[in-house]
This record gives C-alpha cells, structure tokens and sequence, in this order.
C-alpha cells in the first residue's frame, strides 16, 4: 500500500503533520525529518533546466540496493562510477524550508540510462541534451541522452536531486527534465604560467567545472613568466623557462589531466600564446625572442613606447628562421598530448616596443616594412602549420583587431579560425561576428575573475594619495565582478542578425594569475563562474523574458553550500541566515529586486 504523509520542516525543528499514523510509522517519519529539510521550491538544481514539470511535489526513497545501468562506455562507465559513489555518500540535507509529499510503499531501485549514439565524441557541437524522469509508481527512473556528453549532464541533474542520510535518501518522484544548453561552449580559463598550481588544483577545478555543466577547460599553460610543460621534442623550454622542477606538467601530468577531463564531460583547450607573452621562451632559446629580461616600461618613456603591458618582457622574432623550428616543434608535440580538435594560439598583445629593440626587426622597418606584417609573416608560417595538425586555431581578438598590429582577414580563413574577444564588450564581439567569424565572448568587463584585488606593481603611484587605494579597485580592469553581473551579461546583446547570433559559440569566464594561486583558486573562481555557468546553459531571463538573477540568488547561495560540501571552497555571497530566512535579504523594493 502506498502512503503519503505531508512533511513541514523548519529550520530543523521538525514539524510533522499527521492524523492517527501507527506509532512505527511515525518513528521512521522522525528518522527521516531531519534529512527531509528543503527550500520553498524543495529540490535546486543548478544551472536551473530549461524546462522542469514537478506538478505534485512528492518524494520517495532510494532504496539501499540503488544502482544505475548504463551502456559501456570508456569516459560514461567511469561518470557512473562515480556518480553512484557521490550519491550514496554526499549525505545532503537542505538547510531551508517546504512541504514534501513523501509517497511510502515503494523505492527507486535504480536510474537507467540510454545513449542515441555512444560514438559520437567529446568535441564542440556534439548534442548535450538529456531528458530526466522518475515516473510515479515506478522502480526505474530514466535518463536519456543523445550523446555521453549528454548523459553526464543528466547524472550530475539526478545527483543534485537526491538529498537525506544513507540509508534514508530521497528523490523526487513524478518530476520530468527536458534539458539542453543555450551555447555549445562554456568554457574557464586558468593562467598556470604567472602563478604554478598543481594537477590536483586544476583535476578539483575542472570536477566543480563539471558539477556545474561547463564543458571547457581553457589551460593558458604558458607566458613570459614561466614554460611549465615539459615536452619531448623542446625539453629545455620547461628545464630553463619554468619556476623549478617541481613546478611542471610532464606528459604523464597532462594525460591524466585530460583523462580527468573527459571522464568529467570537460574537454582541455591548450593553449601556447604566441608571438607575444614568450619571454620564458628566451631562457632556452635567447636568440628568438627579442627584448627578453628587460624591464618592462624603461623609465621616461610613454605608455606607447613600453616593452609588455606588464612586467614579464618577450616576444618571438617573426625574422628569425629558429622561431619557427621551435614553435613547429611545439605545436605538434602539444597536439599529440592534447586530443581537442581546438588549438588556441594566443596572438594577443603584440607590443611595438619589444620588437623594435632588435636590429633587424628595425632594419625590417627602416626598409618600408610594417610591424602588422612581421605579424602577417608569424601568422601565415604557423596557422597552416596548426591547421595540418588536424586542429582549428583560435586566437585572441587581437590579430584582427588591434589598433597597431593586425592582420588582414584574408590571412584568417574563417573555416580553420575562431576568435576569442576580450575588450569593448559587446562592441568586439559584434566586430567579430560581422566580419563572418565564430567568436568565443570573454569580455574583461564582465568575465575577468581576476579584477578588482588591487594592483601588482611596486613604486606605483596612484596608492600614494590621502584615503586613497587606487581607484575602482586598482587593477587594471576594476571593479570586482560581482555574480549578479556576471549573471546579467547578454553575449549576443546587440545582435539582431540571426546569422551572427549563430556565430557565437559560448564564452569563457577567465582567471589571470598576477594575484591568484592555490591558496584563493576555489573562492576566485566559485560561485561566481557557476552564476557564469547557468547564465550560458539555460539562460538568465524567466519565461516572460524578464531577467530572473533576483530568483536566482536563493538558488545559488543553496547551490554554493551544497558545492562547499562537495569539498570545492566557494566564497559565501551571503549570510547563512538569508539561506534560513528566504526573502528576508531582498531590497526593500521587493518587485525592483526580482527584475534586475
């Protein structure tokens, strides 16, 4: 027989509601409240789905003997493995408050799985959705996907879904999910050159990457600052270019980074910026980098006459034949160690001053050539070499649309290339888009993780002042990015051509590492990249169109403690008492608070 008693639970004191329930039955009711405890929507699933159909709010157990069956599959076996293992073992119980109807009389035995096509792999574009049922009545709950990407989606949906104490564990019951992303790319950056973080910073990273349905880690491996990747055909870049021997990523390193990534639903996106950003380069090879270990903006120059736009100098020198023998050899060591069909090549900040300081590039010049077309050169000498690598090169926006240096579109087919913005906002990424390129949106106004901590520099004057600190945070690209605006970014705002929407593939929230190590990783980054996260999964405005961050807050800050037990250390972005008090830390406007 089936029984369904209504649970009110509230700030953990258990308040039950029955009528003549046998004395047994209200001894288990009292084992299980405390684990029962849910919010006014009782289950918080994040990035929200796009469409949820909870019509009854039941709940029944799981049973003790839960498992899940999938088809075998090498990276979907191992996400079951460890889905299975989370979900007996995470002992999550709501902090806030609601009604559940808990349905007695039977328990769900199991989760099956079914894939439309196992052989479809990890890359951009592979169809993510999923749909998620546990039918009433029924021993089975069901998870469909089109690929295995899809199917990771949906076990990381379910596992959010169960809550309570083993053996006592709860799910929803009649509820049904039919999900799928907004953006085929969701992307974090990590700069590991600056700063060194170990594998098991990033394998934590991108396992919080995926419990928030983001599908690509963007590994800025190297800079001027330190080559940390040891590679077989250049094994003097790292032995000389990084911090020490216990600060690199060896082959075996990378392959279990990757591994990690791909059992997780994460793709790795290397990337080795070139021709700018390569003063490590120059400890091994100093002949091809020019510039190299000067400070950075020689005293009584302009701002336009500095070496780097930070201290770290060096850039390849297009007019040396070596360059390109080491770069080549570069190149197709990494696309051995990195299976991603994407290639990211840097080619941002190119700065006129560096390379004016070698002779021939100066004797290139006083001859009638331009500092675009030792750009050109570097482009056209290695773009086709990535490309027959079997890999589509992105770039940083710069190559296209820098102001000094710059190539011409025609040097960039836009089947082999996708460019990544930075600057302007929306502005670039129109740019971008109309000029007829796929572009990754990584605006530093909204997605820049790393701004607003004050400035690195020593002897700088803009702290010298009375009550001062430097202004809107003293970085660079202050202010701090808050979640809510984080949020609120619109990457296609101003696109009303629907081909050029299309030609946005997702974006990327990013982590520089000037100010940034172990030691803040997980709070830099959490929760503010999972409000980034929902913002490209299923979107930031409600059914009505309205932007829906004042409803998302509860959620998130459920979401940030529940991620906090999972072991990742997300900054608080509230009270506790807000989390057991919903409502009560809105603005006094409560209508203006819930359309921000």
């Amino acid at each position: 027989m089936i029984v369904e008693t209504t649970l009110w639970l509230k700030s953990g004191t258990i308040m039950l509601t029955f009528i003549k329930l046998p004395l047994l039955l209200v001894f288990f009711i009292s084992l299980l409240s405390p684990l029962l405890s849910t919010a006014a929507t009782p289950i918080n699933i994040w990035p929200k789905p796009r469409f949820l159909s909870w019509p009854q709010r039941k709940a029944i157990t799981l049973s003790p003997d839960f498992t899940i069956t999938s088809p075998q599959h090498q990276y979907l076996s191992a996400s079951v493995a460890r889905y299975l293992n989370l979900i007996r073992s995470e002992n999550y119980s709501p902090l806030t408050t609601g009604p559940i109807k808990l349905t007695k009389g039977y328990t769900l035995r199991k989760l099956v799985i079914t894939v439309t096509d196992l052989s479809l792999p990890l890359h951009h574009g592979v169809n993510e959705s999923y749909t998620l049922s546990v039918p009433v009545g029924s021993f089975s709950a069901r998870l469909s996907a089109h690929s295995v990407l899809g199917a990771m989606h949906g076990l990381e949906t379910f596992s959010q879904m169960v809550w309570g104490r083993a053996p006592h564990l709860c799910v929803p019951v009649g509820i049904y999910i039919q999900d799928s992303p907004l953006f085929g790319h969701r992307g974090l950056l990590l700069d590991t050159s600056r700063n060194y973080y170990g594998v098991e910073d990033i394998t934590r990273t991108i396992q919080a990457m995926s419990s928030n349905k983001l599908n690509v880690f963007h590994w800025h491996i190297t800079d001027s600052h330190s080559f940390p990747l040891v590679l077989p055909s250049e094994p003097s870049l790292a032995a000389k270019g990084s911090y020490g021997p216990d600060m690199v990523y060896t082959p075996e390193d990378v392959s279990m980074i990757v591994q990690f990534g791909l059992e997780h639903g994460v793709r790795v996106l290397p990337e080795i910026d070139t021709p700018g950003h390569t003063g490590s380069w120059g400890e091994a090879y100093p002949d091809i980098v020019t510039c190299g270990n000067m400070f950075w903006w020689p005293s009584g120059k302009s701002w336009d006459e500095r070496l780097a736009s930070e201290p770290g100098t060096g850039q390849l020198n297009p007019l040396n034949p070596k360059t390109y023998e080491v770069v080549k050899n570069v190149i197709r060591d990494v696309a051995k160690l990195f299976p991603e069909p994407f290639f990211h090549g840097g080619g941002d900040e190119v700065i006129p001053g560096c390379w004016k300081t070698d002779s021939s590039i100066t004797s290139f010049l006083s001859s009638g050539g331009t500092l675009s077309q030792l750009l050109e050169k570097y482009i056209n000498s290695t773009l086709p070499y990535i490309v027959s690598q079997n890999r589509t090169v992105v770039y940083w926006e710069d190559v296209l649309l820098d102001a000094k240096i710059k190539v011409e579109a025609s040097v960039l087919p836009k089947e082999h290339t996708i460019l990544q913005t930075w600057n302007n906002g929306p502005v670039n990424t129109k740019r971008i888009v109309a000029a007829g390129y796929r572009v990754i949106v990584s605006s530093s106004e909204y997605y820049y993780l790393d701004c607003g901590h004050g400035g690195f520099l020593g002897n700088d004057s803009q702290y010298d002042q009375q009550g001062g600190g430097g202004s809107g945070g003293g970085s660079w690209c202050a202010p701090f990015k808050t979640w809510q605006s984080i949020y609120n970014y619109d990457i296609t705002d101003g696109l009303v051509d629907e081909e050029e929407r299309k030609l946005v593939l997702g974006g990327e929230v990013a982590l520089w590492s000037e100010q940034a190590d172990p030691t803040v990783l997980d709070s830099r980054l959490w929760p503010r990249a999972s409000a980034f996260a929902e913002s490209l999964w299923s979107g930031n405005r409600d059914e009505r169109g309205v932007k829906r961050c004042g409803e998302a807050l509860d959620r998130l800050n459920r979401w940030r403690y529940r991620m906090v037990k999972r072991g990742i250390g997300a900054e608080p972005i509230q009270p506790l008492w807000c989390l057991k008090n919903p409502g009560m830390c809105n603005a006094a406007v409560h209508s203006a608070s819930q359309d921000l």
